[in-house]
């Protein structure tokens, strides 16, 4: 059984048979049915109630279990959950797959260019935090978690080698 919210507003929930390329669920309490065919390694093509989707993957996120599809040049977004999902969740243990990040070192040797955050901001996952200039090319390197700015031993304008600590959580 899958638990499948679209745009984070309807949520489907299915039982999905690969072997037979069958679907069969519930979609705000209607009994829905298809068949599927795999095109190639992005591009679906789905049968329901006697109409026919195409179905592009445009985005996956294996990890945080999250997929863009464009269904007939129309993008939705889903978060998928899966029974074991459900499980941990029931169990209060669904929190422990986040690892805690501490730290942002740089990816790779480069010149600090600019410092966007202070000590002490609070910052959302996603926010941009420095920008690096490497191989005569911006980079900007975003947070990859919630959080505050605890230290930043660097300053604009250095030098820095990859794996140097560059921002403190």
């Amino acid at each position: 059984m899958y638990s499948i919210t679209v745009n984070d507003n309807i949520t489907f929930k299915s039982n999905l048979n690969v072997e037979q390329n069958e679907f069969e669920g519930s979609l705000n309490n209607v009994l829905i049915k298809g068949n599927f065919r795999k095109v190639n390694s992005y591009q679906y093509h789905f049968i329901m109630s006697n109409k026919s989707y195409n179905v592009d993957v445009i985005k996956l996120n294996s990890e945080e279990k999250t997929l863009v599809i464009k269904v007939n040049s129309v993008k939705f977004n889903l978060k998928i959950k899966d029974r074991y999902d459900e499980l941990l969740h029931s169990l209060g243990l669904d929190n422990l797959s986040n690892k805690k990040i501490n730290d942002i070192k740089a990816p790779m040797p480069g010149m600090v260019l600019n410092i966007l955050v202070n000590e002490g901001d609070t910052i959302k996952k996603g926010d941009p935090l420095i920008v690096l200039e490497a191989m005569k090319m911006e980079n900007i390197l975003k947070s990859p978690t919630d959080g505050v700015i605890k230290k930043i031993p660097i300053n604009k304008g250095v030098a820095v080698e990859k794996n140097q600590l560059l921002i403190q959580f």
